[in-house]
């Protein structure tokens, strides 16, 4: 396990991928992993059953993990 640049809170940019370009927060850092949940980039749709917060069920947007050599700490942060 390496020590990680990047922290919970910084401003990164997404340098790979289907949202190359974008700039957003990280939320969570996993280092077993080398990856890194960033705000609003990677979502997947998730199915949800109903139940009393949600009546109706269908679909959710949830965010997942990107690795952590396709994110650069942006700059001015």
């Amino acid at each position: 396990m390496t020590k990680l640049k990047i922290k919970k809170g910084d401003m990164v940019e997404i340098i790979a991928g289907d949202d190359k370009g974008k700039k957003a927060k990280v939320l969570a850092v996993f280092p077993k992993t080398s990856q890194v949940l960033v705000e609003g980039c990677k979502l997947a749709k998730k199915a949800v059953k109903p139940s009393e917060q949600n009546q109706n069920g269908g679909f959710q947007n949830i965010e997942m993990p990107i690795h952590i050599s396709n994110v650069r700490i942006a700059e001015g942060a």
